[in-house]
Parts: structure tokens; C-alpha cells; sequence
């Protein structure tokens, strides 16, 4: 029987996110609605190729595995498919042994709106639309941007990298940036330094993982021999002085990052082809680039840096 879903984790995922839907949509746009159907119907045993998703999914299911007698976590599908298109989907999941069971089909509606529904804190999905509306009605959610799927088996550990302004924090500081120069940014946040920030939409995702993380302290503290599967950074292009009210937030809200890079308006792929994160979230495009192509990126659509036409890159 499933643990109450109030009491969880929850992350929800459209299919186009988990699986790689491409042929399917390719179908669906040059023959429209009833020949997408027929061909999902022709296709039901055959197992959809891994998404951009995938490999975040899995390990995040994972944790599960290490505290099976409260199962922390739960994934929940949001689909716009119907239940009958929809059963290749849940094929596959079945094919992949994830361990899926709550969804919803929607039959071509935008799924964004059953989000506190779930009790999700976060929706991941590769429908930019759909996660705009999310964010408009203040839902925590991102778009997954195409990348290559990469998921190396023997790796157990799931890594997740966060930047701070308009992700984990609000974008207030960021406006301050947007709207003058970096010496008064600098000044702006030296002035707050012990003032932490009202919490971004992806505040919630990183406070229940820090819960998780302390799941894992205990069973460390217990067993010696316990090998972490949660590791978490903060990848920010903040540097010194600003760099101290991104800590004075995170000791007010009581939680931790088990890696914080200030980068000073470096390129964060330099810390990220290193890392190698399952899966980064950043507010701003011009940050979710990367040369070697291979880091899971999501967009935060949120805040000032996705209503204005200048981008910095460096503050």
C-alpha cells in the first residue's frame, strides 16, 4: 500500500521528461491525434528509449532502496496523454523498473494544475508552456532542455546542483543586480549579509532534501560502512562580499549544500563538467550551456532575469 503522499518527497514528471518521446510527438504533428494513438497502440511492447530525466528519476527512487521502512520519496507522472495512449508509458516504466505507481492522464490538458495536488515540489518537464503556467501560479517547476541521456549504472550516487538567485532564493537580489552596476550590488547584499532571503520556488525541493541528507548522517552514524547516495551544490555566480548572505539564508533556514562553488562570473561549466550533476537548475538560459553538452540542464523560468532583454553573465 502506498505511504501518504503528505508525508513524501514528491517529484512529478510529464513522460516527455522520462522518456524519449520524439518519434511519438513527430508522429503526432505530421498525422495528428488518431494516428499517434494507432501508433502507440502498434508500439505498446516496445519500451520507450530513456529521456533527458531518466537517470535523475531513477536514483532519486533509489533512496527508497536505503529507507525502506518510510520511503521518503515518491515520483508521480503528470501526462498529457490519455489513459489509452498513456499505456506505453506505463510499459515502459514497468520495463524499467521504476517504481511509478501515482499518475495523472489528462488527454491533452496542460498538467501544471495538480501539482500542490500531489504535493509535488517540483515538475519537471520538457513542455516550456506548461511550466510557465507552473510558475505564473507559483508551482515549483523547470523545463528539461535536450541533452545527451547519460546513466552510468555502476553510479549509485545522485548529484544535484542548484543556482541560488531565482532558484533556491528569490530573485529580490537579483534585481538589484539587473538595475545597477556590480559595486552596488556588492554593497546591496554586504548591507543585508545577515538577512536571509525570502525563499525561491525551488526552496522547498532543497529544504526536504536536506532532510533527506540528514536521513543519511543517522544511518552513517550507525553504520560506518554506509555509502551516501544524496550529494547536493550550489553553483552560484555570486562572489565575495555577496557570497555571505547566500550562507547567512542557508543556516537561517537550517539546512546545507555538501558543495557551495561562488564562481565570481566564471563559466559554471567548468565546475559542472567536473561534478557531473544528474540534473542543474538555473533561472537564466546564458547559464544552461555547456561545451561538453553533457550535464542535465533545467530552466527555471522565474523572476527578473526571465523579463528583461540584458543578461549578465558575471554579478
Amino acid at each position: 500500500m502506498p505511504y501518504p503522499i503528505e508525508e513524501k518527497l514528491v517529484i512529478a514528471v510529464a513522460s516527455s521528461a522520462l522518456f524519449d518521446l520524439s518519434e511519438s510527438d513527430r508522429v503526432f504533428q505530421e498525422q495528428g491525434a488518431i494516428a499517434y494513438r494507432d501508433y502507440q497502440e502498434e508500439h505498446l511492447e516496445v519500451p520507450l528509449d530513456k529521456g533527458v530525466a531518466f537517470p535523475f528519476v531513477r536514483r532519486f527512487l533509489n533512496i527508497n532502496k536505503r529507507f525502506p521502512e518510510s520511503s521518503p520519496v515518491e515520483v508521480v507522472l503528470l501526462s498529457r496523454n490519455s489513459s489509452i495512449t498513456g499505456k506505453r508509458v506505463f510499459r515502459s516504466i514497468e520495463y524499467h523498473r521504476l517504481d511509478i505507481s501515482r499518475a495523472a492522464f489528462l488527454e491533452g490538458k496542460s498538467p501544471y494544475p495538480y501539482i500542490p495536488a500531489f504535493n509535488a515540489s517540483l515538475f519537471l518537464s520538457s513542455n516550456e508552456q506548461d511550466v510557465l503556467n507552473a510558475i505564473d501560479y507559483k508551482y515549483p517547476a523547470g523545463t528539461v532542455l535536450p541533452s545527451p541521456v547519460v546513466d552510468d549504472e555502476d553510479d549509485f550516487e545522485l548529484r544535484i546542483a542548484f543556482d541560488f538567485d531565482g532558484v533556491i532564493a528569490d530573485d529580490a537580489s537579483e534585481r538589484v543586480y539587473k538595475g545597477g552596476e556590480l559595486e552596488a550590488f556588492h554593497a546591496h547584499e554586504t548591507s543585508k549579509a545577515r538577512i536571509p532571503h525570502s525563499p525561491g520556488p525551488l526552496a522547498d525541493l532543497f529544504r526536504k532534501l536536506s532532510l533527506l541528507q540528514q536521513l543519511e548522517d543517522e544511518a552513517q552514524e550507525t553504520d560506518p560502512d554506509y555509502q551516501r547516495i544524496l550529494r547536493t551544490a550550489i553553483v552560484t555566480a555570486r562572489s565575495a562580499p555577496a557570497h555571505e548572505r547566500v550562507i547567512t539564508t542557508l543556516e537561517h533556514w537550517g539546512v546545507d549544500a555538501n558543495e557551495v562553488f561562488f564562481l565570481g562570473g566564471m563559466k559554471k561549466d567548468r565546475i559542472l563538467n567536473v561534478l557531473k550533476p544528474h540534473m542543474f537548475f538555473d533561472d537564466q538560459r546564458s547559464h544552461l550551456q555547456s561545451d561538453a553538452g553533457n550535464v542535465p540542464m533545467v530552466h527555471i523560468p522565474f523572476g527578473v532575469a526571465n523579463h528583461t532583454q540584458s543578461d549578465k553573465v558575471s554579478r
